[in-house]
C-alpha cells in the first residue's frame, strides 16, 4: 500500500449505482488501527455518494503481467494473468478544513520527498491554497478489513512455475518484479510432500 499509494476508491449510492475514483491514500497507524487518508473535488459525482454511503474499498494495485500458458509443462490449458494487490474495506469520514491541510501538506512532502521543493504546500502562497482548499475536501478510511490478493502461479507445478519465473526475467520491470515475488514463494510452495497440481 505504500509502495503502490495510487488506489481505486470505491463507493456505492443509495441506489446500488457504483462510483470510483483514482486517487492517492496515505496510510496511518493509530492505537492498533490502519487509516487512509485523502482528498476528493468537492461536489463531484464520487463526493456526493460518500457522503450518503461512507462504506468504501480501496484497491491499492501493485505489479501485474500476462502469463501465457505455453510455458506451462502442458500449454493445452488456459493462459492468465499474475497479479499483486490489496483490498482495504471501511468507512470513510470527511474532515473539517484544518485537517484537511494537514493531510494536503503531508501529500505532498511525501511524494515531492524533498524538504527544499518550491512545491510543498507550505511554500504555496496562502491565498492559493485558501482557494484550492475550498474546491476539495479532506477525509480519512477507518480500515475495517483487509484483503491480500494475489495470483502468482501458485497452482502450476514446480517445473512450470520454473518456467514462468524463467520467461518474466526477460520482460519489462513490472514481470521482473512479479518473478521476483515468485522466486520468494517458490521454497514455501515446493519444500513439501503436497505439490501444486498442473
Amino acid at each position: 500500500m505504500r509502495s503502490n499509494p495510487f488506489a481505486m476508491l470505491i463507493g456505492c449510492d443509495a441506489n446500488s449505482e457504483p462510483v470510483a475514483t483514482q486517487i492517492p491514500l496515505l496510510t496511518e497507524e493509530r492505537d492498533g488501527e490502519l487509516f487512509l487518508l485523502g482528498h476528493v473535488q468537492r461536489k463531484t459525482d464520487h463526493h456526493l455518494v460518500l457522503e450518503q454511503n461512507p462504506s468504501v474499498l480501496a484497491v491499492f494495485t501493485g505489479p501485474h503481467t500476462y502469463i501465457s500458458a505455453s510455458w506451462y509443462t502442458n500449454p493445452q490449458t488456459a493462459s492468465t494473468w499474475n497479479y499483486v494487490s490489496v483490498h482495504a474495506k471501511g468507512e470513510l469520514r470527511f474532515l473539517p478544513d484544518e485537517e484537511l491541510l494537514n493531510i494536503l501538506s503531508r501529500t505532498t512532502a511525501y511524494f515531492e520527498n524533498n524538504r527544499h521543493s518550491p512545491a510543498l504546500v507550505e511554500k504555496m502562497p496562502e491565498e492559493y491554497v485558501s482557494k484550492m482548499m475550498k474546491a476539495i475536501v479532506g477525509f480519512e478510511i477507518k480500515v475495517t478489513g483487509l484483503d491480500n490478493v494475489f495470483k502468482l502461479s501458485q497452482n502450476r507445478n514446480e517445473e512450470s512455475f520454473t518456467r514462468i519465473i524463467d520467461e518474466l526475467e526477460k520482460q519489462d520491470e513490472q514481470a521482473q518484479s512479479i518473478a521476483q515475488m515468485m522466486r520468494r514463494k517458490q521454497k514455501d510452495l515446493f519444500d513439501n510432500t503436497q505439490k501444486p497440481l498442473g
